[in-house]
């Protein structure tokens, strides 16, 4: 049962346009419509679709950093996912190893990852490698073949009993990845200008020390970070850790402020594909019983997303504007409906802008010890 649970969490993550028809147990099925008022909605880049891959945390994460640029230069950008992936799989093979082999191997991630990219090896534009799917004749990314082929080659480098990886394993891993996703460039050029990765993302406009994650549980001390124990947070990056009435506080405020936030949680139970995702009237959320879903893995870290704007059904009761990164699917094209209640029970962490923070917060941050 273990096994077959662990299974369709990993499938979670890699939620596409043919897989989001095995709805989990208990989610609304309703086809019915609900209508919104919004009342808060910021500038976003386009909706993307991540097919069959588990890399909701690559679109969600680049597509939350795009926000970040038209809110700080007014400039649309499309950066690259693959990009990320190809650096982060490869990261990921070399904790592997430095690990011993004691270490989670994932298409799953999370929007360390992508920060962490960013500043070691830089990003491109959505054009300087090959679109996703198209060196393996498809339309969009498919890891159907390529990640079960990843994932055996990266487990071979530890033998049983050997005192030392293969040689030249990063070779072998490296060679995988690039025929199915592409090589990232060295340099390439953008609207008439020769650029490095690593030029390329200084000329965002974006400080990409100005980044963390908030969390919530009872299980650490509040106003301390941690890391959450999940599968897909193999960097071990720490998050700072609120009661949950605060940390909702902040998404509000920051999203006043005119903020973006990219948003980490559980989607295995009340989200539906059509759009919404709502408790039903006899969960009431509440520290405890995060806390209780959490430690029975009842609630578990299987999705990122962004979350842009606030609005009201047609009873008032509060929503918040999220885009989801499965094209544009459902009743309302690639953008899901998530009332508060839902995020205050299902957000595993929030990532976002340090300086959408309150003052006193961010000063107890100090968040330069964690960069």
């Amino acid at each position: 049962m273990r096994k077959i649970t662990l299974f369709v969490i990993s499938l979670m993550c890699c939620m596409s346009t043919s897989a989001q028809e095995h709805l989990q147990k208990g989610a609304k099925t309703s086809e019915e419509k609900k209508t919104f008022k919004v009342i808060k909605e910021l500038p976003i880049t386009s909706v993307k679709n991540q097919y069959r891959s588990g890399t909701c945390w690559a679109y969600a994460t680049l597509g939350y950093f795009e926000s970040e640029i038209l809110r700080k230069t007014g400039k649309t950008y499309n950066l690259c996912e693959m990009f990320a992936v190809n650096k982060d799989y490869m990261d990921c093979a070399t904790h592997y190893v430095r690990m011993h082999g004691y270490s989670q191997i994932s298409e799953g991630g999370s929007c360390d990852d992508v920060l962490e990219v960013i500043r070691q090896h830089g990003i491109c534009p959505e054009e300087a490698m090959p679109a996703p799917g198209s060196l393996t004749g498809d339309s969009l990314a498919n890891f159907k073949v390529f990640f079960p082929e990843l994932e055996q080659t990266i487990r071979g480098i530890i033998k049983k009993d050997a005192k030392t990886p293969l040689p030249h394993w990063q070779d072998s891993v490296q060679s995988v990845i690039e025929r199915y996703i592409g090589r990232c460039p060295q340099s390439f050029v953008y609207e008439g200008k020769t650029y490095t990765p690593k030029s390329f993302a200084e000329s965002l406009g974006l400080d990409f020390e100005d980044y963390v994650s908030l969390t919530s549980y009872t299980h650490h001390p509040f106003n301390k970070w941690f890391i959450i124990e999940a599968p897909y947070k193999w960097r071990l990056k720490p998050s700072y850790n609120l009661p949950i009435n605060q940390l909702m506080e902040v998404l509000d405020k920051a999203l006043d402020a005119g903020y973006t936030v990219a948003w980490g949680g559980d989607v295995s139970g009340n989200f539906t594909r059509t759009g919404i995702a709502m408790l039903p009237d006899s969960i009431i959320p509440s520290q405890e019983l995060r806390q209780e879903q959490w430690n029975n893995w009842e609630f578990t870290y299987d999705h990122v997303m962004l979350i842009y704007g606030k609005a009201l059904d047609e009873q008032g009761k509060p929503y918040y504007l999220v885009k989801n990164s499965w094209g544009k699917y459902g009743q309302y094209e690639g953008i899901w409906y998530m009332s508060r209640d839902f995020i205050t029970l299902n957000t595993t962490y929030l990532f976002l802008n340090r300086h959408a923070l309150p003052k006193k917060l961010r000063e107890d941050l100090n968040v330069s010890d964690f960069n």
